[in-house]
């Protein structure tokens, strides 16, 4: 029997992750139109075999189902209800499935205020970095009506090496910020133990087989490990980016009365790393902050 063809897909915003599930899905051989506000990355899609629209209108106008790959919130309020926006177009996307890393109320008020017009709006978000999205290694968690995610299924089995249907609008969101908060600190742990590996003379790569083979294991070490201590930070996923996944943490936290001592550190880790120049390289560069800091009577952190 011949699988039934995945119609096309559009991608609104063609950074890392938008490019990455564009990739993957070029290479399954679905056809894929995007939009980004940047021409580099425009030409990057069109090198790659997709096509490009003139506006989030004009491509909801050529795809039946959208993906929105931004950086936060208000592009998300931008790419749908702004000027030439998605729900300006003269037909209405049959679902929209965003993978944002987003603040969970605003998802849900989202996911009400276009179904009152009759569009499904998923919040699929991604555990995993572009390059592991590009592998097909990723995870997704999804929040949305069950009638509504039978709409994006078979895209889902596409992108991600395993998806799960993880309740109701919103129900994404708030998964992702609970995987990047643990994540998150994984990879600062990791840091701050490479370098007081190396402060105390040890050899720091010998250590992470070490540390590998010991009970702190965490796939971090695998993804992030050897870029710690090459210092190769080409970016997977940027430091910024996650600076702003730990504030919405924070703030989810505060609207819900609880503290996280942990993550209120890593934000000041994370605040100080991108003062510090290293906002929009990966964020395995956190390692830095710790590397950069000294502890002695006449100055102490």
């Amino acid at each position: 029997m011949t699988a039934t063809p995945v119609s096309p897909i559009g991608i609104i915003g063609l950074g890392l992750v938008g490019t990455a599930i564009a990739e993957r899905l070029l290479e399954a051989g679905v056809a894929v139109c995007g939009f980004d506000l940047k021409a580099e990355r425009c030409a990057h899609l069109r090198a790659c075999g997709g096509t490009v629209a003139a506006s989030p209108a004009v491509l909801t106008n050529q795809t039946r189902r959208l993906v929105l790959a931004v950086f936060d919130d208000r592009d998300i309020e931008r790419a749908l209800w702004g000027e030439a926006g998605v729900m300006h177009a003269g037909t209405r996307p049959q679902v929209i499935v965003s993978t944002t890393t987003s603040d969970p109320d605003l998802v849900v008020a989202t996911a009400r205020r276009a179904q009152a017009i009759g569009v499904p709006v998923l919040d699929a978000t991604i555990s995993g970095t572009s390059v592991q999205v590009r592998q097909r290694d990723s995870v997704m968690m999804v929040g949305g009506d069950a009638s509504a995610v039978t709409l994006a299924a078979d895209l889902f089995e596409i992108v991600a090496k395993q998806w799960f249907h993880v309740g109701d609008a919103g129900a994404g969101a708030r998964a992702k910020l609970v995987i990047n908060l643990v994540l998150g600190l994984n990879r600062a742990a990791l840091g701050e133990g490479l370098a007081f590996a190396e402060r105390m003379g040890l050899d720091a790569g010998a250590l992470l087989g070490v540390l590998k083979a010991s009970a702190a294991y965490s796939q971090v070490m695998d993804i992030k490990g050897d870029k710690m201590l090459a210092r190769d930070y080409t970016v997977q996923g940027r430091l910024s980016q996650h600076a702003k996944d730990v504030t919405l943490i924070l703030a989810q936290a505060e609207r819900l009365g609880m503290r996280l001592p942990m993550s209120a550190r890593h934000d000041e880790l994370l605040r100080q790393a991108i003062a510090d120049g290293d906002g929009e390289i990966d964020n395995s560069a956190v390692v830095e902050v710790v590397r950069r800091q000294r502890f002695g009577p006449a100055n102490k952190v």
